[in-house]
């Protein structure tokens, strides 16, 4: 074990440490933006004494993050933005190895994990990082004596920014926050490439099922469900979608996958992955019509997608198959098979996004929590998306590491670009 003072924590196990710094390096070396801002921040300390309570997926990726943070000079604590997400080796690496407290422990119970969240509140953070909009929430809700604390906060995903909206049109969000989810370099990346190959990962590893020639039902053509689509119909599935929006349900039927509404795919689906952000996406009425086996599952942030109340009404019996599974068995005989409890499939059942394309999403949390520490004075108790100067940086810094270069506008071009006066 490392030198470094064990930091407060509840973590599953501090013997996994020697397995999570192998883990960890190993995602390093596929980080290599995540890497060079660690370096800077080291010399530069861009965050010295912030104190920075974290909510997001406790893995290997995210534990690069957090010992950026922590060489930019911040005080950190991170907790777990979903009850099955966490790694657990990294989650004591962190601790043991990187001295960072973590309160995150895969399978926790709800008591515990709302426990977990409540630690990385009593830290006093002075800028939260969100995956969801937890931490936010319950500073709002029942720790408004902390919010003056608060200098800034960043979220990671579409559900959050989706609830924060929401916070600022009523009134009641009460520091900026910046929109991490809006980089490009984040939801074109993260969201779509990430988001597909993870997916398929954590259905495949969960069920062991051939996805060629099954008709594959994905709820919502965002990006994670182009994503989806996309790495679904790569593996040989017939790729039905599910869209509210015109414009988009147009999109997907012009990348050639086929739109119909939910209660028309339930009856012909094998495979239903929702990637929404709404709830209730497959409900009652939708089990009752399903074939037998068809297997239901979850990409969107909360498992509220799925009806699941509605699906434990209908079952007759409820068995475990496998680990992530559980067969749920209707009154006339068919079985539905429910996927991680409804959760994130691909980081229940699989370990989420490869490192490559969380380099991106994370560098721009780094580089964000940066921004709000320089200012934060000049924000309102609004969200923001990540300036857009980041973003260009973070997409030249990875070009770099890849060891791709693309054209810069010559002076003529730049010139005829910001005219008006010449024409054909």
């Amino acid at each position: 074990m490392s030198t470094t003072a064990v930091a407060k924590h509840h973590v599953k196990d501090l013997s996994l440490a020697p397995e999570g710094v192998r883990r960890i390096e190993w995602a390093d070396r596929d980080m290599p933006v995540l890497a060079r801002i660690r370096e800077r921040f080291a010399r530069e300390r861009p965050l010295e004494g912030l104190r920075i309570s974290a909510c997001l997926h406790v893995t290997t990726e995210t534990a690069n993050l957090m010992r950026t943070l922590k060489a930019g000079g911040a005080d950190v604590v991170l907790c777990a933005s979903n009850p099955l997400s966490t790694q657990d080796s990294a989650a004591a690496a962190l601790v043991a190895e990187y001295g960072i407290g973590v309160f995150a422990i895969k399978g926790e119970d709800h008591d515990t994990y709302y426990s977990h969240l409540y630690a990385a509140v009593d830290h006093r953070p002075q800028i939260t990082m969100d995956d969801g909009a937890d931490v936010i929430g319950i500073l709002h809700a029942h720790r408004r004596e902390q919010l003056g604390d608060i200098l800034a906060a960043t979220e990671e995903t579409t559900t959050g920014v989706i609830r924060l909206k929401a916070m600022e049109a009523d009134g009641v969000l009460s520091f900026p926050v910046i929109a991490v989810n809006e980089a490009q370099t984040k939801h074109l990346f993260d969201n779509r490439y990430g988001t597909g190959q993870s997916t398929v990962d954590g259905i495949v590893r969960a069920t062991n099922v051939l996805l060629a020639g099954r008709t594959f039902v994905v709820g919502g053509y965002g990006w994670c469900g182009r994503g989806l689509a996309d790495r679904a119909r790569g593996m040989g599935a017939h790729v039905v979608v599910l869209e509210v929006d015109p414009l988009r349900a147009l999109q997907a039927v012009m990348d050639g996958f086929r739109v119909m509404p939910v209660e028309d795919a339930a009856r012909i689906g094998d495979i239903f992955c929702t990637a929404t952000g709404n709830k209730h996406i497959l409900r009652g009425e939708h089990f009752e019509v399903m074939k037998n086996d068809a297997i239901v599952c979850n990409t969107g942030h909360f498992n509220v997608e799925i009806d699941i109340p509605a699906l434990e009404a209908l079952a007759t019996e409820r068995t475990k198959p496998r680990e992530f599974i559980e067969q749920f068995t209707m009154a006339d005989g068919r079985h539905i098979h429910l996927l991680a409890d409804g959760r994130l499939v691909n980081l229940a059942a699989a370990e989420g996004h490869p490192a490559s394309v969380m380099d991106m999403s994370f560098a721009n949390q780094a580089l964000a929590a940066e921004y709000a520490a320089r200012n934060h004075g000049t924000l309102e108790p609004k969200v923001y998306v990540v300036p857009e100067e980041i973003d260009k940086e973070i997409a030249r810094l990875k070009l770099e590491a890849l060891g791709v270069r693309c054209d810069t506008l010559t002076d003529e071009q730049a010139a005829y670009l910001g005219s008006w006066d010449e024409g054909t």
